[in-house]
């Protein structure tokens, strides 16, 4: 089975770069139109733990832009680790074992939670926040499409971050899918609005350290709190959690707000 997932990025190495461009648009405007269905779905089911009183405003045209252009460059970052691929920067190991590939998702998650934390609390700076971040905070009420509005300089550098990562660091195939798998699932669990997690969830060992919808809620509303992405270690760590994050996500978890 993991040999099989290994052999499915094979052609990418010797097709045309235009042919792995239109490859790479395809998956990844894939992935822009799952994540909108599965989070359409997981506000409808958990709409009564809503974070904030007031759903979100209307779409705007600008979010559909943003968006569109978020799925564009997430291509072009795609479509350049396939090159430095080809050209030997970036390397992958045989996946021979389920351990090598569980390392390679540990190794990954945490490397990348941490750079994207300092990347974020840098995209704060500011000097650069007007320029890079300020964009993706002016949607303070989260929704699914919040995800994937950013502004183009904040996308690359994020896809930047992704390509240093996996250029030194040589994984599988497979451990980078269930990586990348978990990147788009935790931005999404991050924009949906509403808290799917038990109430438990902060009560659960090592469980209470994954960041939750109200996390990532909670630094939309509030600019100095909350920076990192897939865990609160960093924020614990640097003293950027909210102090009222344990009381904001009881409260999501335990209400009855129903939205229309």
């Amino acid at each position: 089975m993991v040999e099989a997932l290994d052999n499915l990025i094979q052609p990418l190495y010797t097709m045309p770069l235009e042919s792995a461009a239109l490859w790479v648009l395809a998956e990844n405007t894939l992935i822009f139109i799952a994540a909108l269905v599965i989070g359409h779905f997981a506000v409808k089911i958990f709409k009564a733990h809503a974070i904030t009183d007031l759903p979100p405003p209307p779409i705007t045209a600008i979010e559909i832009i943003l968006a569109i252009s978020c799925v564009l460059f997430n291509s072009l970052i795609t479509w350049v680790g396939v090159v430095l691929w080809r050209v030997g920067i970036i390397q992958l190991r045989p996946a021979d074992s389920i351990i090598g590939v569980f390392v390679d998702c540990v190794v990954l998650f945490l490397a990348m939670d941490f750079a994207m934390y300092v990347f974020h609390r840098v995209a704060h700076h500011p000097l650069l926040y007007p320029i890079i971040h300020d964009t993706h905070h002016r949607f303070d009420n989260p929704r699914p499409l919040t995800l994937f509005v950013l502004n183009p300089f904040e996308t690359l550098g994020f896809g930047a971050l992704w390509l240093v990562v996996i250029s030194v660091y040589h994984a599988t195939f497979v451990g980078m899918i269930v990586y990348l798998t978990l990147n788009v699932a935790f931005g999404l669990i991050g924009h949906l609005g509403v808290e799917p997690f038990p109430r438990r969830w902060l009560e659960l060992p090592v469980i209470r350290y994954i960041s939750t919808s109200t996390f990532h809620a909670e630094h939309h509303q509030d600019r100095h709190h909350n920076y990192g992405f897939y865990t609160v270690i960093w924020d614990r760590l640097f003293g950027t959690l909210s102090p009222d994050y344990i009381d904001e996500f009881q409260s999501a978890a335990h209400r009855n707000v129903i939205r229309p």
